[in-house]
C-alpha cells in the first residue's frame, strides 16, 4: 500500500514541484560562491542542489512511468550524503558558535528531508553496477575537487576544519556508495 502511494502521480508531482523549488533555491544560495569560482569547476560547487536536481529528473522519469539508472545512482549517493552532510556540518556550526540561525535549522530539515527520500525511494530504483560504478567516480571526484582544489561550499567558521572535513566527507562517499550497492546492487545480482 505504501509503495503504491509513493508511485502515485499526484505524489510524484507534489515531490517534483517541491524538489525543483528546493533546487533553484540551492542554486541561488551558492550564487556569491559560484559567481568567485572558476569555470572548469562550476559544476562541482553547488553539492546540494545538484543532489536534489538528480532527484527531480529522476521524479521526472517516474512520472513518465520510466527509470533512469544512472542518474537514480547519482541521486541516491548525493542525496544522502550531502542530506547527511549538511545535517552533521550544521551541527558543528552550533557547536562551535554557541548557536545556528533559521536558515541553519532550515539546512538540517531540509537536508535531512533529501537523505530520507532517497532511502525512501530505494526500492523503485533499476541501479545496476555500472550505473554505481560512473555514480562513484563522480562522487571521489567531485571529493577530489572539493577537498584537494578546495572548492567545498564555504561554510563559515568550519573552514578551519577542511582537513578534518575533507576526510569525513570521503568517508561519507564511501559510505553512500554502500549504502547504492546494498540496497539495490547487490539485489540486482543476486537475482541473477
Amino acid at each position: 500500500m505504501f509503495k503504491i502511494l509513493l508511485m502515485d502521480k499526484r505524489i510524484l508531482v507534489l515531490l517534483f514541484v517541491i524538489n525543483l523549488l528546493g533546487t533553484i533555491y540551492g542554486y541561488l544560495w551558492y550564487g556569491s560562491q559560484l559567481s568567485v569560482t572558476p569555470a572548469k569547476f562550476l559544476i562541482f560547487v553547488p553539492d546540494s542542489p545538484t543532489a536534489s536536481l538528480f532527484f527531480v529528473i529522476v521524479l521526472l522519469y517516474f512520472i513518465l512511468d520510466k527509470n533512469a539508472p544512472y542518474i537514480e545512482a547519482l541521486a541516491f549517493i548525493t542525496l544522502v550524503k550531502y542530506g547527511v552532510w549538511a545535517v552533521i556540518m550544521n551541527i558543528l556550526t552550533m557547536q562551535i558558535s554557541g548557536g545556528l540561525s533559521m536558515a541553519g535549522y532550515m539546512l538540517i530539515f531540509s537536508h535531512g528531508a533529501m537523505a530520507i527520500q532517497a532511502m525512501i525511494y530505494a526500492p523503485f530504483y533499476k541501479i545496476k553496477l555500472r550505473h554505481l560504478a560512473v555514480a562513484a567516480i563522480w562522487t571521489l571526484h567531485n571529493d577530489v575537487i572539493d577537498y584537494v582544489f578546495e572548492m567545498m561550499p564555504v561554510y563559515g567558521q568550519l573552514m578551519d576544519y577542511m582537513n578534518e572535513i575533507g576526510y569525513f566527507t570521503f568517508w561519507l562517499s564511501i559510505f553512500c556508495i554502500g549504502l547504492v550497492y546494498a540496497f539495490n546492487v547487490r539485489k540486482t545480482i543476486q537475482i541473477r
